[in-house]
């Protein structure tokens, strides 16, 4: 057994440990923790593979930026966990036959999983042509898939305005600032001078 394999292993072991203690785990913050653990792994099996530039963005953006905001949300707000495991467990007749469905569509895809020609040799050399997957990448992104890429963003720029405008709500008797009537005011009634006599108060 060659180091890449044990490598392999243990990263996977990690991986699954963590997805799973994720789940069970009754802390929050420890839940997090182990989500986290679960990306590192998970960016540890893409090294192997050979895609570095996946596993970079995975601990970036997963870990560096998603991961964190979850531990600083769960950390910062008084979430009642109580009330919140008890709306649960109403549902988990539901989830649970929901989980034996998607096992078994997995039990299903497994059973008539098979390789093509020449997986082998395409493992062995992941480097095709001379150019690097992270170059491979770039040119499949920003030169065939172009317009399906900035579509992609544009469906993310909606998606977010979307969920501003339905989660604004605009609360009455909060003072707010208006650059109009700041700018438009006029001295002599925003300002009043008063004569006061050495001695006296307002």
């Amino acid at each position: 057994m060659s180091v890449a394999d044990i490598a392999f292993y243990c990263f996977a072991l990690t991986t699954v440990a963590g997805g799973l203690f994720t789940v069970i785990g009754r802390n929050p913050v420890h839940s997090v923790l182990w989500l986290i653990l679960a990306f590192l792994s998970s960016a540890g099996l893409f090294v192997l593979l050979g895609a570095e530039f996946i596993a970079m963005l995975l601990i970036i953006v997963y870990v560096g930026a998603v991961a964190v905001l979850f531990l600083f949300v769960v950390m910062m707000l008084d979430i009642d966990f109580a009330e919140l495991k008890a709306e649960m467990s109403r549902y988990m007749p539901l989830a649970l036959l929901i989980g034996v469905v998607l096992l078994l569509q997995l039990a299903m895809a497994y059973g008539a999983w098979n390789f093509s020609d020449g997986v082998d040799a395409r493992l062995a050399a992941p480097v095709e042509g001379g150019i690097h997957n992270t170059q491979g990448l770039g040119y499949l992104i920003y030169d065939k898939y172009i317009m399906l890429f900035q579509l992609a963003g544009l469906v993310l720029l909606v998606a977010m305005v979307g969920a501003i405008v339905l989660t604004l709500r605009h609360r009455q008797n909060i003072k707010r600032q208006d650059i109009l009537a700041q700018m438009y005011r006029d001295p002599a009634k925003a300002m009043e001078l008063k004569d006061v006599k050495p001695g006296q108060g307002l």
